[in-house]
């Protein structure tokens, strides 16, 4: 038996590495169903327009294709709509297909889910509010507040028309003033509370406080 064993070793290990590269090609062919995530991407977005309704971040794409197609295809598939065609405010509708997807050859598509995405489009809108800042904290006794320097006193906000209508006023993170002894400076991140309007420059803002003693 041991002769057996020892016998040729060089061709049997061959055999079973050929074999194992068989099963492994066969596996890679075998056709299978998968359900994966494809972000959702736009082309062609018009200038002067925005999207105004809520907008799902990926959809789920049921494909079809071999098991190596499949695997090499998670993380790197994404559904691109094109609105080029998109010239004006209102509801569009789009139908999630091979040609969003720009599926490699081979595999099928066999559903999206949703299969239409639906879009509502408004003009885009501008507009300068008043920062806000709030305070937290106690001035030390005989310390008063003369006056606040606030640079710039105003943020410009960009987004759909009817949002930046109601959007409210930005607010600074609070100003502590438990930490203020004297005339001093800080730098206060800004925060709109509007998820679908955006700054149109860096959210934040200086704040100088000049201090006054009680006699």
């Amino acid at each position: 038996m041991k002769d057996l064993l020892s016998k040729n070793v060089s061709e049997k290990l061959l055999s079973i590495a050929v074999a194992v590269l068989i099963w492994l090609n066969f596996a890679a062919q075998t056709d299978l169903a998968g359900l994966l995530a494809a972000p959702l991407q736009f082309r062609h977005y018009p200038n002067d327009l925005e999207i105004s309704s809520v907008v799902s971040e990926s959809i789920q794409a049921e494909v079809r294709g071999s098991a190596g197609q499949l695997r090499d295809l998670v993380g790197n598939l994404s559904a691109v709509i094109d609105l080029a065609s998109v010239k004006s405010p209102g509801e569009r509708t789009f139908t999630i297909g091979n040609g969003e997807l720009n599926l490699p050859s081979g595999v099928k598509l066999v559903r999206t889910v949703p299969a239409q995405v639906r879009l509502t489009f408004e003009k885009r809108a501008n507009r300068f509010l008043k920062v806000e800042i709030p305070f937290s904290g106690l001035l030390k006794p005989g310390v008063t507040i003369e006056r606040l320097e606030i640079t710039p006193p105003m943020l410009e906000i960009v987004g759909p028309e009817s949002k930046v209508a109601l959007a409210r006023n930005p607010v600074s993170d609070p100003l502590d003033l438990s930490s203020v002894t004297e005339d001093s400076e800080h730098r206060l991140a800004v925060y709109i509370a509007e998820p679908e309007v955006r700054f149109v420059t860096t959210p934040s803002v200086k704040v100088k406080v000049h201090l006054s003693r009680n006699r």
